[in-house]
Formats: C-alpha cells, structure tokens, sequence
C-alpha cells in the first residue's frame, strides 16, 4: 500500500518516496541476507547460462546486531530520583519486554537507518510500540530534528488486514495522536472498537522518539531520516560476499574424484543396466571410457585439485577489516578464524577510533531513553521533571576495573568525595548518590546494595 500517497491524500508532506524505494529496501535486502540482483545471477557454460545463488556470510546482519549489543543490553541502567518511581519505571518497561524489544529496534535502527519507540494508553497501562525505518513518515522537522511524524503499522483482524496509520501532530503548544485504519485499496475503514480517533496527549513534548545512526545522512543531507550504518559499505559488503562463495566453491569443485574405468562397471544380466562395482551412492567414483591407445593404461584415475584457502582466507580477512573500519567498529573487529566470524574481544585500549563512535551513538540514545522516561512518567501520572541518568555499559569499550580503581584512588586521596564515587562508579544521579551515601552513614559500616535498591 502506498503510505506516502494516503499522507499527500489527508494534506501531510514527508520524505520522498524515492529515499524509500531506492535506499531502506536496499539496506533491509542486505539486512535480511538477500539481494535479488547481487546474490542471483548467471554463468554462460559454454552450452546455455545456468542460474547461480552466491553465497553470503550475512555481515550486514552482523554488524547492526553488534551495534545494538554494544548500546543497549543488560548492563544499561535508567536511574530515576525516587525509588517508588523506579520501581513503577521498571514495571512499565518490564510489561513491555523493553530490553528485548529495544535492543531490536536499535538493531533495525542500525540496519535501515531510522527507527522509533512510540508511548500510548491502553486504559491506565503505559503501552510503547517499537517502530522500524520503513514505517517511519517524518511531516515535519527542524535542524534534522523530527516535530511531527506519522508511523504506519498492520493491523490483523477476523475480517482481513489494514494499514493503522498513527499521526503525531502539534495544535498550539500541545500534541494529538490522530488514528486511521485503511483497507487494501487504500480506502479508510472505521477504527477497531477501543481505538479513538483523536487523543489530546495535554503534553509539548512527543510521545515518540527517533533512533538513528549518529552518522551524516550522505545520500540526502537535507533530509531527517538515517542512513544505514552501511550505507556506505555495500561495495565491501558485495566483496566480501563475493570471496565468501569463492571460498566455499573452491572446497566444493576442488574435492577429490576417482575416474573409473567402465571396464570396471558389470551389467545386471537380468534388467540389462549397467552398476559399478563400487557403492553407486558414493560420489567420489566416476564411470569413465580410458582410451588405452593413448596411454591411458591404468584404469583408475585419481584428481586432486590443490585448494586455495589460504589466499581466501587473506582476502576476506582483508575485506572484513576494511567492513570493520567502515562501519565505525575501528580496525580488526572482525576476524575471518577457522571458517567463521570471529569478534575481536580486545577493543579497549588500543581502539580510540570504536570507543569515539560509540560515544557518538551513546549520545543520541541517551536522549532517547531520557525522552522515553519522561513520556512514560506522564503517562504514568508521575512527574515527569524528576532527574533521570543513564548508565550505559562500558565494560567493552572501556576498561571499567581501570576506571573505578583511579575513582578510589581519587577517593582516597580526598580529590573527589563519596558523592562524585557513587555516580562515576555506579551511575547514580546527584540526589540518588546523596541518599545513599546517608543510608551508608547511618548504617553499619557495610551495607547491601541490593538491599539498597529494593527499599521504598
């Protein structure tokens, strides 16, 4: 269905859909391990062309995966103020499978260029929709940044599938929700019982947030929508392919074939066929006609073609490094190690260039996730002004054992206070570090964390 024509059709403008059809279906063939006119194609045998499917090591996959991995996993922590606040965050994120589902997005994020965590009612329940590039129609935007936008999804019921259309607009100060469902033919049909077609948020600040590679959108600088994390890297990406299925045929024609002489072979008196002597399911034998008066006496042949694995294996591990580099993970991420993909473990110290992108990622996300927190605190009729950190996993790109023993050296030597500890070394915000540094004064000299966290 023609999302762009439905937005022109109810007065709203957004990206052309060329960037659409030219660029995030691209990037989502190579995301899904597939392009129709790179991974088939023909070879002319000398008789007829015979169709071929090349091989693929699935790297684009790859790299959007290990993006998502590095930025949000089980290690990220949103700390609120006030811990009944933190309890009721974690259960609205918990209800939504937050951890599982937003790592996705940031992979699909990282893959198509765009994505977007959307935060509605269901009744009293906060609600968050995980949105990916190709559903995603900025209407307007400011500085790159996106004011308005419309968000397409389907919507399955007994009767068949339609296009739910979610529409974020300004009115004044504030922002309203506008739903619209459309069947096939792109005719509007009356919304699921439930559903209002107009929601008044009462709010300045959007119930959506946009993820994005904190890259420059090359293929159109003027417009709001990411590119790919790489986007610039599909010539690699075809490369690296290319060797790849080399590398896999070169074990495939060059495995050893005995050439059998058909004097070798009997005939099955009864049915007339001619058998080999030799298990017809093997394939290692081949039935041949020697012709003795060449001087082809011996009546067995043996081919044992030499592999050429190890200039394979440089070339892709070339390749790969060059993808590595390309993608932002720095040189030698990627490792081509006894036929499979390896990551580098040891990217710390000596990769400045991987620890810079991923702060530049951080950046964006952070934001994000602090946006998202202060959507959900309204919705959840808490206050949404109340303090929010993130603390992000850097036990890969930075050596936290390093970092928390210069903090208690700092600590000791009176360059910095428990107050500043407590937050570089655990991520706690300013008044959180202040509470648990009473709670630890007043207690014994040792104290649980955990039992820290559970109390109201």
């Amino acid at each position: 269905m023609d999302i762009i024509n439905i937005l022109n059709k109810l007065g709203y403008k957004t990206v052309s859909a060329k960037f659409y059809q030219d660029n995030i279906t691209l990037w989502k063939d190579w995301y899904t391990g597939t392009v129709d006119s790179f991974h088939n194609y023909n070879v002319y045998n000398g008789v007829n062309m015979v169709g071929c499917i090349r091989k693929t090591l699935g790297m684009a996959k790859k790299v959007s995966e290990d993006k998502a991995n590095l930025l949000l996993n089980e290690k990220v922590e949103i700390n609120l103020d006030k811990d009944t606040s933190q309890k009721k965050l974690d259960l609205i994120l918990a209800n939504n499978n937050f951890w599982v589902k937003g790592n996705q997005l940031i992979e699909l994020s990282q893959a198509l260029g765009t994505g977007a965590i959307v935060e509605y009612l269901e009744g009293e329940d906060v609600k968050l929709d995980y949105i990916q590039g190709d559903s995603t129609y900025p209407l307007t935007w400011n500085n790159g940044e996106i004011v308005e936008c419309a968000f397409a999804s389907e919507y399955t019921d007994k009767l068949g599938s339609y296009i739910y259309l979610n529409i974020h607009i300004l009115e004044g100060k504030n922002y309203v929700c506008i739903n619209k469902l459309f069947d096939d033919d792109g005719k509007e049909v009356a919304l699921p019982e439930g559903l209002a077609e107009r929601w008044e948020t009462g709010s300045s600040k959007p119930m959506f947030q946009i993820i994005k590679p904190n890259i420059v959108n090359n293929v159109d600088t003027t417009s709001p929508m990411g590119i790919s994390v790489y986007a610039n890297s599909i010539d690699v990406l075809q490369g690296i392919d290319t060797v790849y299925d080399s590398y896999d045929n070169e074990f495939i024609l060059g495995k050893k074939r005995i050439f059998v002489d058909s004097t070798l072979l009997k005939v099955d008196i009864e049915s007339g066929i001619t058998k080999p002597i030799f298990d017809p399911n093997d394939t290692m034998f081949y039935g041949f006609p020697f012709d003795s008066d060449r001087g082809n006496n011996k009546p067995i042949h043996e081919s044992d073609l030499t592999l050429r694995a190890e200039a394979h294996e440089v070339a892709l591990e070339n390749r790969l490094n060059l993808l590595s580099i390309k993608c932002g993970f720095g040189p030698n991420h990627y490792q081509f190690n006894k036929g499979s993909v390896k990551t580098a473990t040891e990217v710390v110290s000596d990769n400045s260039e991987f620890f810079r992108n991923i702060r530049k990622d951080e950046i964006i996300l952070e934001k994000v996730l602090v946006d998202m927190t202060r959507a959900i605190l309204y919705l959840a009729k808490i206050n949404p002004d109340e303090e929010v950190s993130i603390a992000f996993d850097d036990s890969i790109i930075e050596d936290t054992d390093a970092t928390q023993k210069r903090a208690l050296l700092e600590l000791q030597s009176g360059l910095i206070d428990n107050i500043i500890y407590y937050q570089r070394v655990y991520g706690y915000t300013e008044e959180k570090a202040i509470k648990y540094d009473k709670e630890i004064k007043s207690r014994a000299p040792v104290i649980n964390e955990e039992s820290f966290y559970n109390e109201e």
